[in-house]
């Protein structure tokens, strides 16, 4: 149960670094809103997920899925380009978190 709330917590992680761009400074409301929720979600089920899950695996999974999620919605959403380069190295975010998550005794 601990590694689907870090899950849910990293991708809440990218709804708040998504949300910034659209809160455009905090000058909106709604999108300013729902970014302020997604960084309180996001850091409470982190903390809930650390309960039992080792402090630095679950902190590491928890920026990769989201600047994983991030680097990708920002390519799509936002239309930010990304070389083959910056793609191999999100294939490398991703088999890193695999990794972390295989090789973690919980």
């Amino acid at each position: 149960m601990s590694w689907f709330i870090l899950i849910v917590a990293g991708l809440f992680e990218i709804g708040w670094a998504i949300g910034l761009k659209y809160t455009e400074g905090f000058t909106r409301l709604v999108p300013s809103l729902l970014t302020l929720v997604s960084m309180v979600a996001s850091v409470l089920l982190l903390g809930l997920a650390m309960r039992t899950l080792p402090v630095g695996t679950s902190y590491a999974v928890w920026t990769g899925i989201g600047t994983l999620g991030t680097a990708i919605l920002g390519a799509v959403l936002l239309h930010e380009g990304l070389s083959p380069g910056q793609w191999l190295c999100i294939g490398l975010i991703l088999c890193g978190i695999g990794g972390l998550k295989l090789l973690s005794p919980v």
